[in-house]
């Protein structure tokens, strides 16, 4: 009887020690479990922070505007009967471009002409004689006003067939031809247009707390869509005498040179202009900032302790932020960040304070300080 007494309890206890290691198994197992679904190690991208050189600059936007620039036209009407130019030449100042029909003119000309010339003959002769007494002094007087007013007359005219030769009045480039040959043209209208085209100006818009920054003499960088890979250096030539009251903007002007042709006036411009002495800053991609109401934060990648393999355990950990300027992709850090810390620069929305990550920088966002489009 006590044999199978002591039978029963061992099956008893060997059960009872199953359970309870089962359950302390199982426990055990959650636990791992739970632990690993609670901080799953993070992939994030990242890079360590540098300092670089940090031109503090004024962006504005403006248009190019020649230096000279005009819509040809003649001050008189007429009959286009001669065309000297071709759409879109280089041309000199006092070049001939464009004639109007003149033959009646110039025949009511050479008529003023004789006439001048009969009036000033018997001025002339009447002057001889007015010695001798022969003829009075108020004849002389007459002749002398006839012989005026008929050279008056004949210079209003030839003045009146110059208006039917349209000349260059600077030289510059000519735009598309708007006359055709035997073209009956109004007074006013337009021919054609002419822009000199080297130098160039380029007027922009600053607001008025930037005025103590800029002075005339100060050297700019102009850049348009049409040549991104270039920037046009010239100089700020005028500031506006007065402030816009709508806008409290002030109205400024460069000159830029444009030997090359390049720029038109008319084409959209951004103007970069140098305003203090470069800084040393850290910069980072605008990726890496996460900006929120209550201050700009970043990640930055700490060690702590090693993991199963024995390799390092990183964690990130949140920091505040000053930011400063920005220039293409980048952005000025104030404060906050120091050279050589490794900062998370995509990812951070899965992040939050003690989070393990996992560091793959295969794909890096973009971080020019000046971006240009890439053709796919």
């Amino acid at each position: 009887m006590l044999k199978r007494m002591m039978i029963m309890l061992a099956l008893v206890a060997v059960v009872l020690g199953g359970v309870f290691g089962f359950e302390a198994f199982r426990a055990a197992m959650i636990e791992k479990v739970m632990a690993s679904l609670a901080n799953p190690p993070q992939t994030v991208s990242t890079m360590v922070a540098e300092t670089q050189a940090w031109q503090p600059q004024l962006e504005a936007v403006g248009s190019l505007r020649a230096v000279n620039g005009a819509n040809l036209s003649a001050q008189v009407s007429g009959i286009v009967s001669a065309i000297h130019f071709e759409s879109g030449t280089d041309v000199d100042e006092g070049d001939l471009l464009l004639e109007l029909a003149a033959a009646d003119d110039i025949a009511h000309l050479e008529a003023l002409k004789a006439t001048a010339a009969l009036a000033k003959i018997t001025f002339d002769r009447d002057d001889a004689l007015v010695k001798s007494r022969t003829v009075s002094k108020q004849v002389v007087d007459t002749d002398k006003g006839n012989m005026l007013n008929a050279q008056a007359l004949a210079a209003q005219q030839q003045a009146l067939i110059d208006y039917k030769s349209i000349r260059a009045p600077f030289a510059g480039r000519l735009g598309i031809r708007q006359a055709d040959l035997g073209q009956y043209l109004p007074a006013g209208t337009s021919i054609v247009t002419l822009q000199q085209l080297d130098p160039i100006y380029v007027d922009f818009f600053v607001p008025q707390q930037s005025l103590a920054q800029i002075k005339v003499g100060q050297p700019i960088k102009a850049k348009v869509d049409t040549y991104p890979d270039k920037a046009f250096p010239g100089k700020i030539s005028a500031i506006n005498s007065q402030v816009e009251a709508a806008t409290r903007n002030v109205l400024m002007r460069a000159t830029l040179q444009n030997k090359e042709h390049l720029l038109l006036p008319g084409m959209f411009a951004t103007v970069d202009i140098d305003i203090s002495a470069p800084q040393k800053l850290v910069t980072l991609p605008q990726t890496a900032i996460a900006y929120n109401s209550y201050g700009n934060i970043v990640y930055l990648v700490d060690k702590q302790g090693t993991d199963a393999n024995g390799q390092p355990q990183l964690v990130a950990r949140q920091t505040f932020v000053t930011t400063g300027a920005t220039r293409g992709d980048q952005v000025a850090v104030i404060d906050g960040v120091k050279d050589g810390d490794v900062v998370v620069t995509a990812g951070q929305i899965k992040l939050r304070n003690g989070v393990p990550i996992k560091i793959e920088n295969d794909v890096q966002p973009l971080n020019s300080p000046n971006p240009q489009p890439v053709d796919k």
